[in-house]
C-alpha cells in the first residue's frame, strides 16, 4: 500500500503539469476564438478628432448638385477607403455608405436590421412624438393616421383642387405686382407649400395675419433644425426652441377650440388633419402637436426645395419647358385627376429634379443587429449613413450625372421609359 502511495506521489507533479498544460491550451484557444469574434472586420476608415470626429467636415456646406468634398471620388477618404468606410459622426462610431448596393440593402431591411436614428437635437426640436424620430409600433400608428387622412378619395376631391387654387393665388399676386418686380423662387416656393400645408393641416387661409405670423416663426424654427444644438441665447437652436413654443401654442389653442366645438356638437368636424386626429384617433394632445409639427416640416421642406430646384433646372432646358406647356395646354377646364395621371413627362421632370437636386442627401440609421455585408462586419449599435446623393451623382450609374438631362442613358421609372426610348436630347 505504501509503495502504491509513493508511486502516486512520484507521478503527481507530472499529472498536475499535464492538467495545467491542457487547461492553458484550452483557455488560449478560447481566448483566440473570443478575440477573433470580438474583432469584426470593420470597413476601413478614420475616427478623426476625439468626440466630434469628422462631423464638422461632413456637414460643410456644398451645392445641392454636388455630393460634397467629403464624398468626391478624388477626396482622400473615398480614394483611400472606398465607397464604404467608417468614421465618427455626431458623437457615434459610424459607417458611411456611398455604395448603391448597401444603400438599397439598408432601405430594404429597415425594421429588421436597421432603424431610424436621428441625432437627439432633432427630437428636441421636432418633439419626441415626431414621425421622423419614432420607430416601430409608434411610427406605424402615426403614419397610419396621416395616410388615412390623405386617402385616395381626399386626394382627388380636396387636395388636387387645393393645389390648383393655391397655385392660382400665387400667379395672381405676381400679376398684381409691378412688371419690373423681382421674385425669389425659393421664397415663393416655400410660401406656396407652407400655405398649402397650413390649409390642409389646420384650415389656415393664406394671407391672414395669423398664417403669416406663424410662417415667419416657422422660418426661424427651420433654421434651428439644421443647426448645432447650442442652447445659448442668440444661437439658431435657441431661437428655434422659442419659435417651436410659439407654434405649438397656436396649434394647442386651435385644438382647444376644436374640442369645445365638438363637445357642443359631436357632428362637427373640420376638414383638416387636426380635426381628423381629434375625432378618429386616440392620440394624446402632445402626440397630435408633434404630428402636425413634423408633417409641416416634412411636407413643406422637401416639396418647396424640389419645386424651386425644378424651376432652376428647367431654365436651362427650354425643350423640356416647351413639352411641359404642351401637356398643360390640352384643355382649359379645371385640373382633374385624369389630367394628373396623364402628366407622365411632368413626373419625369420631377424624378430628374430629385436625382440631381438631392433634396434628401443622406439618412440617419442605426444598426440593430450585427450585419455582414460584402466582407465587412457592421456591429449592432453603430450608426450607418446611406448617402443618397453619392449614388444619384455616380458616373458609373448615370451618363453625365451632373447635368439635368431627360434624354437617353438615364436609369428611370417605367412610366418614363417611353420618353427615354426615343433618346431625345432635351437640353
Amino acid at each position: 500500500m505504501a509503495s502504491i502511495t509513493s508511486e502516486l506521489l512520484f507521478f503527481l507533479p507530472f499529472i498536475l503539469l499535464a492538467v495545467l498544460s491542457f487547461y492553458t491550451i484550452t483557455v488560449a484557444k478560447c481566448h483566440a476564438g473570443w478575440t477573433k469574434k470580438k474583432r469584426p472586420n470593420l470597413p476601413p476608415g478614420t475616427v478623426g478628432w476625439p468626440f466630434i470626429g469628422e462631423t464638422f467636415g461632413y456637414l460643410r456646406a456644398y451645392p445641392a448638385t454636388s455630393i460634397g468634398q467629403f464624398h468626391e471620388p478624388a477626396h482622400r477618404t473615398v480614394r483611400t477607403y472606398g465607397k464604404i468606410y467608417r468614421s465618427s459622426l455626431f458623437g457615434h462610431p459610424t459607417v458611411v455608405s456611398a455604395d448603391a448596393g448597401l444603400n438599397q440593402y439598408i432601405l430594404q431591411n429597415e425594421g429588421r436590421l436597421f432603424e431610424v436614428s436621428y441625432p437627439p437635437s432633432i427630437g428636441g426640436i421636432l418633439g419626441k412624438w415626431s414621425m421622423l424620430v419614432l420607430v416601430g409600433h409608434h411610427h406605424r400608428e402615426m403614419r397610419s393616421i396621416a395616410l388615412d387622412f390623405l386617402s385616395s378619395a381626399r386626394l382627388r376631391a380636396v387636395l388636387l383642387p387645393e393645389v390648383e387654387r393655391h397655385t392660382l393665388l400665387v400667379h395672381r399676386d405676381w400679376l398684381l405686382s409691378s412688371s419690373s418686380a423681382v421674385f425669389s423662387t425659393q421664397h415663393q416656393a416655400k410660401k406656396f407649400t407652407y400655405n398649402l400645408m397650413g390649409k390642409n393641416l389646420m384650415s389656415m387661409e393664406p394671407g391672414e395675419e395669423e398664417t403669416e405670423r406663424l410662417r415667419l416663426e416657422y422660418v426661424t424654427f427651420m433654421k434651428g433644425v439644421v443647426s448645432a444644438p447650442l442652447k445659448f441665447p442668440g444661437t439658431a437652436y435657441w431661437k428655434a426652441l422659442k419659435s417651436r413654443a410659439t407654434i405649438v401654442g397656436v396649434i394647442e389653442r386651435k385644438m382647444e377650440e376644436r374640442l369645445e366645438q365638438m363637445n357642443e356638437d359631436s357632428s362637427t368636424e373640420a376638414d383638416d388633419l387636426l380635426g381628423w386626429a381629434l375625432k378618429h384617433s386616440n392620440l394624446s394632445k402632445e402626440q397630435i402637436l408633434d404630428l402636425l409639427l413634423s408633417l409641416i416640416f416634412a411636407g413643406h421642406e422637401t416639396s418647396s426645395v424640389a419645386l424651386a430646384l425644378a424651376i432652376f433646372f428647367l431654365e436651362g432646358c427650354p425643350k423640356a419647358v416647351k413639352e411641359l406647356r404642351k401637356q398643360k395646354l390640352r384643355g382649359e377646364c379645371k385640373l382633374s385627376w385624369e389630367d394628373y395621371k396623364e402628366m407622365v413627362f411632368t413626373q419625369c421632370v420631377i424624378n430628374e429634379t430629385l436625382r440631381l437636386g438631392n433634396v434628401v442627401r443622406f439618412l440617419h440609421r442605426k444598426v440593430i443587429r450585427d450585419v455582414h455585408y460584402n466582407g465587412y462586419d457592421i456591429p449592432s449599435g453603430w450608426k450607418i449613413l446611406p448617402v443618397l446623393a453619392a449614388v444619384h451623382l455616380d458616373s458609373s450609374l448615370y451618363e453625365d450625372p451632373n447635368s439635368f438631362s431627360l434624354g437617353g442613358g438615364r436609369s428611370v421609372p417605367k412610366r418614363c421609359l417611353q420618353f427615354y426610348q426615343h433618346k431625345i436630347n432635351w437640353n
